[in-house]
């Protein structure tokens, strides 16, 4: 019978492995979710992925950011610091785009035959509930692109599942026309007046380009909210209020923003301004 150590150990034996070939891999604990942040980042003390204060993959010593941390220095996979990740590892993960590569992730019998019926044979690995095709170049990661098909690719991670059987095919457009499908036609938002939080604080941000990026990020976790948009948008609320809901740096154009990407979603422009209100309310502005 194989111990926890010996599996553990084969883990990290793996992980040399991919990273010798150009894969770069990082360490999944139970549940197949990377491990959480150092101490340092806690909190998104750091500004959080995808958007950190240092932009760039993750140089935090030990295992951070999810697919950020992903890496080919056998020197960090090595390291004290990844040991004790390694020790508690359930599996490993890689990074698809960071090696050029795009995962279909399919994960029904359904979503396996509509791949053969449609998608040019390549690289094919069995996963739990499906398999994975793989192909030869990296695109925009995209989750629910078809019942029970997500994309896997730049900033995003795939488990590794063994190399599989067939040869690795060029990505076909047939895969990138997943990514930018035609949404739905939404109703055209509706236009309510909510006032941005009054300026109260010194701003912390120090440059535009910070709250940018946090209003991009906050757009995107809407956006791609597969389920449960409702709550979706009412944490999203809550944290872009938490972060610049204090110190003035909210205009009524980046609230307007955020209404737009929610009602994209389907939300009314009521339940807009409910999530925000209710948001204001639960940080007591």
């Amino acid at each position: 019978m194989t111990q926890p150590t010996d599996i553990r150990r084969e883990h990290l034996s793996t992980a040399l492995a991919l990273a010798s070939s150009g894969v770069p891999v990082l360490p999944l604990r139970a549940g197949k979710v990377p491990f959480g942040n150092c101490r340092a980042c806690a909190d998104n003390a750091c500004g959080g992925r995808p958007n950190m204060k240092t932009p760039g993959p993750c140089t935090c010593p030990a295992p951070c950011h999810a697919w950020a941390a992903a890496t080919t220095d056998p020197d960090v996979i090595n390291s004290p610091t990844w040991a004790r990740a390694w020790r508690d590892a359930a599996a490993v993960a890689y990074h698809p785009g960071g090696a050029d590569l795009t995962v279909v992730d399919l994960d029904t019998p359904a979503a396996v035959a509509w791949a053969a019926r449609t998608l040019p044979a390549t690289q094919t690995v069995a996963s739990t509930r499906g398999e994975h095709w793989i192909y030869q170049g990296a695109m925009r990661s995209v989750n629910g692109v078809r019942a029970g098909i997500d994309i896997k690719s730049t900033m995003s991670y795939a488990r590794w599942l063994g190399p599989g059987t067939g040869t690795l095919t060029a990505l076909p457009d047939a895969v990138r026309a997943l990514a930018v499908k035609t949404a739905p036609i939404r109703p055209v938002p509706q236009v309510i007046t909510v006032p941005a939080p009054a300026p109260g604080g010194v701003c912390p941000h120090r440059t535009p380009a910070y709250l940018a990026r946090g209003l991009a990020m906050a757009e995107q976790r809407i956006t791609q909210a597969t389920s449960g948009v409702h709550n979706a948008v009412y944490r999203t609320f809550l944290a872009v209020l938490s972060t610049h809901g204090r110190c003035g740096c909210l205009t009524d154009v980046h609230v307007g923003r955020l209404f737009t990407a929610a009602q994209t979603k389907g939300e009314s422009a009521r339940h807009c301004a409910d999530a925000w209100t209710n948001a204001r309310t639960a940080l007591g502005m």
